[in-house]
């Protein structure tokens, strides 16, 4: 093992403002991320109070960019544990929240849509399997077995540098259920290549696994848009090509996260 970061981040269930949040090893800027919501400001708060962490292209700051990602999701993990009309009447009497142009899943006239622009809480699960492999012990770091009301954002990336850099990817967002085990809402995975000398992406391919609804996949024949991008400037390159129905959110966190690509390049070489 390189290197290991952790972080413990207490988050607004209602707001998605980060209430209070700590990082081992400890870093003091992460206090300056207090405040900040995810998904709102997180991110630019995060680009300028850890610009050390970015540019060393640390664990940590992958997991702190997370944070927007991880906290837009969280709350799915109540929908697989409370009784059906009970979440329906919650849902209800929350102010609605105008969906309608946010990603490619909901485009204007998208089946999760309700009229009033909300979105259905129908979404398409899948079962999988622990992450962790018996075959593949150092596959995954220790991953904590949790039975409880919990949700849970897993990322891989894995590096071969040869005549071209070859990346598999992927990203899973799943919760546990009732009956034991869990089921996931998201899953991505992307193969891509990039240059070995100059880190420009030369091809990406995303798979879409597991997505909540019909629309969802058709993010995926958007990820050509790219190429062409040195990785390390991924993060902002994707959040400007892939804005409203051009992209999904999640979708467009995994290509993000491969602008650590050369971070792993290095340590191989």
């Amino acid at each position: 093992m390189l290197r290991e970061d952790t972080m413990s981040v207490g988050v607004n269930s209602a707001t998605r403002t980060i209430e209070d949040i700590d990082a081992y090893p400890h870093r003091p800027g992460v206090a300056k991320m207090v405040g900040a919501r995810g998904g709102g400001s997180s991110r630019s708060v995060l680009a300028e109070a850890m610009a050390d962490e970015a540019e060393a292209g640390t664990p940590l700051y992958l997991l702190l960019d997370d944070i927007a990602g991880a906290s837009l999701i969280a709350g799915f993990a109540y929908s697989r544990w409370m009784d059906r009309e009970l979440l329906l009447q919650a849902i209800s009497a929350a102010p609605v929240r105008n969906m309608e142009g946010v990603c490619t899943g909901f485009q204007p006239g998208s089946g999760a849509l309700m009229p009033d622009g909300s979105s259905k809480w129908n979404h398409q699960v899948q079962p999988v399997a622990p992450l962790p492999r018996n075959d593949d012990p150092r596959g995954w770091h220790q991953v904590e077995d949790v039975t409880g009301i919990a949700m849970r954002r897993a990322r891989r990336i894995d590096v071969h540098v040869g005549d071209v850099i070859t990346i598999d990817s992927m990203f899973q967002d799943s919760s546990t259920v009732p009956t034991g085990g869990r089921v996931a809402v998201h899953e991505y995975r992307l193969a891509a290549t990039a240059d070995p000398d100059t880190g420009v992406l030369l091809s990406i391919d995303a798979d879409p696994r597991v997505l909540p609804y019909d629309e969802c996949p058709l993010a995926s024949r958007n990820v050509e848009k790219i190429l062409g991008t040195p990785l390390s400037e991924l993060r902002s390159v994707v959040l400007e090509k892939f804005a409203g129905t051009e992209g999904c959110t999640h979708l467009n966190d995994a290509m993000r996260a491969l602008a650590e690509v050369p971070t792993l390049v290095r340590e191989l070489r």
